[in-house]
């Protein structure tokens, strides 16, 4: 849980006493406080429970005027458009609050995007005053040894659920769903599928929830053949789509749930000679580059990322400084941008398309 420093707080014990508590050296203390794993585990013990005991707080490192300094931005990878938003969205907040961004790709293992052992001693080396993390998730383990070290931090769209108390920026998904369905509505259709990302993730679930509210209030059936979970990416969105297609009824739209999984749907389509949007209609989520980049280019439901971002560093740089946000979750408004990718569905329409007549890949 993310803890705010009173002034009264902040006035606490120095590292001084809590070393002669715990009958070490300041710089031992020093390193425990800092997680560097060169101290003993007896000795880590006795100085942790002089810690806790005094109630020392760890003091933000924040410079005082005229000195930048030092936060952390740790992504899941570099090479992204998401992580391209979040990076630019970090840097013009941080411009604007005098500060110095140190941005980091996590050394990361399988789809969950964890961090590595070892990595959160590296990140409290460098002196920051607090960490945005833009990744899937962190373990338990990893939360509790940012509280313990009282550590400010804030998650920027973080997939899963975070724990109660953990300050977390993402966006109205659920907004975003319902807009999304809702323009196909309103072009005609009523055969509309859904091509969703992977079961439990907050954003995944509140989008499909978006979908069936928006069908429910139209008065439209909703039917379970027409909603497809993937692994999020290109590959398995294309297959997806062409099992949508192999139905007895395909959809005459569909929504999908990121941009870059609607890459995925083109490709099948185009595989298929189905027409966008002539004969398909296709609306996407996240408003990437890549959604202009398309052709026909993607009509989509813009997710604010480089917003998100600059709320969480504003936030960040409170709670550093001793402030408690009002509440632990902030979502920013999602909307529709129209492109040429929907149209009414059309007039004369077959019941099933024909065969692929491409190469499939494997699942």
């Amino acid at each position: 849980m993310v803890r705010a420093r009173s002034a009264n707080v902040m006035a606490g014990p120095t590292l001084a006493v809590v070393a002669r508590e715990a009958g070490v050296s300041v710089p031992t203390a020093s390193k425990v406080v800092n997680g560097r794993e060169d101290v003993a585990p007896e000795t880590r013990r006795r100085v942790t429970e002089a810690l806790d005991r005094l109630g020392y707080v760890r003091r933000p490192r924040f410079a005082p005027a005229g000195a930048p300094g030092l936060v952390d931005l740790v992504l899941h990878s570099l090479d992204s458009s998401r992580s391209g938003a979040v990076l630019s969205g970090v840097e013009a907040a941080a411009y604007e609050a005098g500060l110095e961004v140190v941005v980091s790709a996590a050394p990361t293992r399988g789809r969950d995007a964890r961090p590595e052992r070892g990595w959160p001693a590296k990140l409290t080396a460098r002196g920051s005053s607090g960490v945005l993390f833009h990744l899937a998730e962190l373990s338990a383990a990893q939360y509790a040894w940012l509280d313990h070290h009282r550590i400010p931090y804030v998650l920027i769209d973080p997939a899963h659920e975070p724990p109660a108390g953990v300050v977390s920026v993402g966006a109205a998904n659920w907004q975003g769903g319902v807009c999304a369905t809702g323009h196909l509505l309103e072009l005609g259709h009523e055969r509309i599928g859904v091509i969703a990302g992977h079961r439990r993730t907050m954003a995944g679930e509140a989008r499909l929830a978006g979908y069936r509210s928006a069908l429910a209030s139209a008065g439209v059936r909703y039917r379970a053949e027409y909603v497809r979970h993937t692994d999020s990416d290109e590959t398995t969105a294309r297959l997806r789509t062409h099992e949508l297609l192999d139905l007895p009824e395909p959809p005459t739209a569909v929504f999908v749930c990121s941009d870059r999984m609607a890459l995925g749907v083109y490709a099948a389509l185009a595989e298929r000679e189905v027409r966008v949007p002539e004969e398909m209609s296709v609306v996407g989520f996240d408003d990437l580059p890549e959604a202009r980049w398309t052709a026909p280019a993607l009509t989509t439901v813009r997710q604010p990322l480089a917003e998100m971002a600059a709320t969480a560093l504003r936030l960040l740089v409170r709670m550093a400084q001793g402030e408690c946000p009002e509440g632990t979750r902030t979502e920013l408004s999602t909307r529709l941008v129209r492109r040429a990718s929907t149209a009414p569905p059309p007039a004369v329409r077959p019941t099933a398309y024909g065969p692929v007549t491409a190469q499939r890949p494997t699942a």
